[in-house]
């Protein structure tokens, strides 16, 4: 049987591991497309119910795989495939070594692409019997993009794949991480994920200890499974329970507790922090240190996001900020994308080099010395804390990569309403914060005509709960950076306690508690209202402007929706245009009845136009004020005190 191992590479040189050739989890077949590749597609073709392994036997192990007679199998995949031009760009490795140990015969071809994804064929060998195979790869031409990986076709005996792996040429150490998850009642999900870490292999040889915050009452220590799960993590599993301090002050217990270091002295060198409704892949982690490892200068390094209910549909590749706009997204839609219809070989895109501002702290990794020189997360609950962290940390010198091949699987946001919900608030008030902190355009350039439009459309769509938490967020940054902290443990249980005051706040999950939808006339157009055009735009607005404040609301819409809209069709251009109506949430579960208030609309409108105006006079000074403040309500002192203040939650 050949292996795969770290040995002394051509003329002695000795290697380092940074990625190993795996396969999914429990021969899942659903995420099998990220890890072997299937055919190659030209533009406009889906390969949709392809196979790209004949059967699931055909997974032998985490690293080895059958490869069928006359089968030809690539592992240019995006689990598999090497990213050439990232450890290029950022690191100090100039060549990659890869090594492929094989059982049986047939043939074994090594590709790289380059930005535009075109692929070039680098070199073929033919193989028999059992016996390892390396090949010594440049980094040289991978400046602006392009991948390396290999394809198997066996012969009429078949052949197996027996493990694989890509090496730099270095003998320094391997650094040390500490995993950090933040958990509020959702302790299935993270002792399946401690069951994930403890089963890894390869991950103990890096990993000091996995910190598991709880701040919820649902204890994760009381979960069937937890002891045993304890157990097999053989002393390296830590739990701190403490108050909620949603996700920004979980992770910065994490942070705090890498920066404080270990009761025996010793620190890691890395935190990598981890939401707690995920599935982990593991070799994610071991790449994201090796990477950390080899940059030119500390770097945090964030893993992509896939989807947990559509394995192969990836949702967070390479984020951004519109420094004008102040907003985040991903560039040039590089979201959404099914790798069951296309694998990575078919999308030029994902062959071009994506540079990030930030990466959502779904899977971040983050050098302890970044959080010793830049501070620990903003006191900001929800919302902003990653990618504001980024920016801070970019200020100091200190770049962001999003590293294809780390990942984890995570809930789609399309399945949550938190642009509505209570954290329309944390949206509102944390991007205000962090445009105040990091714009470099006067007033923050479109920020605050951005926020008086956010506040708008929800008042003009009946979400009035929404509306009112977005200018509470306005009051509290005019407040100052004084109160953040304070507010962590309170303000989520304030703003979840006025839901009780909007009837568009109320979800019912019972289709029968609403009446028939009915109104006098049907619209003479079919389907939902398109959104109005530029040129109509004013006409539009002074329009719905009048009816909204000044028209009273239609006697049946009263008593009756005027529509059933589905959560897709809940734009502010449909729902303005109505005076009452049932609107589904976003996962399907209940449904919201939103009614035209011409008096909430007035004083909503007022109050807005108001906050802004203010919001605008002092903005220039107040980013002041939260800029000098900003070391200290972010230091470990600071959060320490905070932790103190905020015990946990009982049962």
């Amino acid at each position: 049987m050949s292996k795969i191992s770290n040995t002394p590479g051509r003329n002695g040189q000795k290697l380092r591991e940074v990625a190993r050739v795996v396969l999914p989890a429990n021969q899942d077949l659903d995420a099998l497309p990220l890890y072997v590749d299937g055919p190659v597609l030209k533009e406009g073709q889906t390969a949709a119910g392809t196979e790209v392994a004949e059967h699931p036997d055909d997974l032998l192990s985490r690293r080895s795989m059958r490869i069928r007679p006359g089968r030809r199998v690539s592992f240019g995949s995006y689990f598999n495939a090497f990213p050439a031009s990232y450890w290029r760009r950022w690191t100090t490795a100039e060549k990659v070594v890869l090594s492929v140990g094989t059982q049986g015969s047939g043939s074994l071809i090594v590709y790289r692409s380059n930005a535009r994804g075109i692929s070039q064929r680098v070199e073929d060998r033919r193989v028999r019997g059992g016996e390892v195979n390396d090949f010594e790869l440049t980094l040289a031409p991978f400046g602006d993009g392009g991948w390396y990986w290999f394809d198997l076709i066996a012969d009429d005996e078949g052949m197996t794949l027996e493990g694989a792996s890509w090496s730099v040429v270095d003998d320094r150490p391997a650094g040390t991480v500490t995993l950090g998850v933040t958990t509020f009642n959702r302790p299935d999900y993270c002792v399946n994920t401690i069951r994930t870490i403890a089963g890894a292999d390869g991950l103990d040889d890096v990993l000091d200890e996995l910190i598991i915050v709880d701040q919820g009452n649902k204890l994760v220590e009381d979960e069937d499974g937890f002891d045993a799960t304890e157990d097999a993590m053989g002393g390296k599993l830590r739990v701190i329970r403490q108050g909620n301090l949603g996700g920004s002050g979980g992770f910065s217990r994490n942070m705090y507790e890498v920066v404080q270091g270990r009761e025996d002295g010793s620190k890691s060198d890395y935190v990598l922090i981890l939401d707690d409704d995920i599935l982990l892949e593991t070799e994610g982690v071991l790449r994201a240190v090796a990477f950390a490892d080899f940059c030119r200068k500390p770097t945090i390094v964030g893993g992509h996001m896939f989807d947990m209910y559509n394995r192969p549909r990836l949702n967070g590749y390479a984020e951004v900020i519109n420094r004008y706009r102040f907003l985040w997204g991903p560039i040039d839609d590089l979201g959404g994308l099914d790798f069951s219809e296309a694998g990575l070989r078919s999308r030029p895109t994902l062959h071009r080099r994506w540079d990030a501002d930030y990466n959502g702290w779904w899977m971040c990794l983050i050098p302890r010395v970044v959080l010793e020189d830049v501070g620990l997360s903003l006191p900001v609950f929800i919302k902003w804390d990653d990618s504001e962290y980024s920016l801070r940390a970019a200020e100091a010198g200190y770049p962001t990569v999003s590293l294809p091949g780390a990942a984890v699987w995570h809930v789609s946001w399309m399945d949550k309403d938190d642009a509505v919900d209570w954290q329309a608030y944390f949206h509102e008030r944390n991007r205000l914060i962090a445009a105040l902190l990091h714009s470099p355009f006067p007033r923050g350039g479109r920020m605050i005509r951005e926020s008086f439009n956010v506040d708008t459309k929800h008042t003009i769509s009946m979400q009035y709960y929404a509306a009112s938490t977005v200018l509470m967020a306005i009051e509290d940054v005019l407040r100052g950076p004084e109160h953040l902290h304070g507010m962590l443990g309170t303000k989520m249980p304030e703003i979840r306690a006025l839901k009780d005051e909007f009837t568009d706040a109320q979800i019912s999950k019972d289709p029968g508690d609403f009446p028939a939808a009915r109104r006098s006339k049907p619209p003479k157009r079919i389907g939902p209202p398109k959104p109005p055009t530029y040129r109509a735009l004013l006409p539009w607005a002074a329009k719905t402007v009048v009816k909204q404040i000044a028209l009273p609301v239609r006697d049946l819409a009263k008593t009756h929706p005027e529509e059933q809209v589905a959560h897709q069709d809940g734009k502010w251009y449909h729902l303005s245009t109505l005076d009452s109506a049932v609107v589904s949430n976003a996962d399907g579960t209940g449904a919201s009845w939103y009614k035209r208030d011409p008096q909430a609309v007035r004083d909503l409108l007022a109050r807005s136009a108001r906050l802004h105006a203010e919001l605008f006079s002092r903005w220039e000074a107040l980013a002041k004020q939260y800029r000098e403040a900003l070391p200290q309500i972010t230091s470990p002192q600071s959060w320490g005190q905070t932790f103190q203040d905020n015990p946990p939650v009982e049962k």
